[in-house]
């Protein structure tokens, strides 16, 4: 399949890690099936505004054509990239709000793939979270968002309400972790035009 995107960008959650099992997960189907495409999943610093930068900054010289898929944290994130760079994204149960939920989680917090490490997450993050909040999606065609009704940390209608207009796959239960991920693998791949 020669269309398509050539490069795409993996962001993982709060807490989270390029060794995340979906992040793993897209870098193997890749690597196996369109090991063309360019993959990066970077290790995002605890510091929304250093995170951004640092995307932006290591996506300069990609091309319009490029995707980028972020889970919960990372898909707002991802939705920050794909509105600064006019790209299609992937969100998987996207953080609508985080500036709000991650309030919570001021002070230290352990990574979740590497307990024995921790990282503080500052009072002016949220600020940070806050400016980097895109008003509303501008072209909701250019989006995919798996929304899990049995997500435990996040409420599930705020996430279909910010993506109104995008294709979203409403799943019935599962969790905040897409833990059936290899159920909607496919129908991201072919939003993404990665396959047919």
């Amino acid at each position: 399949m020669s269309a398509g995107p050539t490069h795409l960008l993996y962001l993982h959650g709060f807490r989270s890690s390029p060794q995340s099992a979906k992040a793993r997960r897209v870098g193997a189907w890749l690597a196996e099936h369109r090991p063309d495409v360019q993959f990066w999943s970077p290790q995002l610093p605890p510091s929304p505004r250093a995170a951004v930068a640092m995307l932006l900054e290591g996506t300069a010289d990609w091309p319009a054509t490029s995707v980028v898929v972020g889970s919960s944290l990372g898909g707002f994130y991802a939705t920050a990239v794909a509105e600064a760079r006019g790209w299609t994204a992937g969100v998987l149960n996207p953080a609508v709000d985080p500036a709000r939920d991650l309030a919570a989680y001021i002070g230290e917090n352990k990574q979740f793939h590497k307990p024995e490490e921790s990282f503080f997450f500052l009072p002016e993050y949220v600020d940070e979270l806050r400016a980097l909040t895109v008003p509303a999606i501008t072209r909701p065609e250019r989006y995919f968002a798996v929304v899990a009704t049995g997500d435990e940390l996040l409420d599930w209608r705020e996430m279909h309400a910010r993506y109104a207009g995008a294709t979203i796959r409403l799943v019935e239960g599962s969790d905040h972790a897409l833990s059936d991920f290899d159920e909607h693998l496919p129908h991201l791949l072919r939003f993404l035009r990665l396959c047919d």
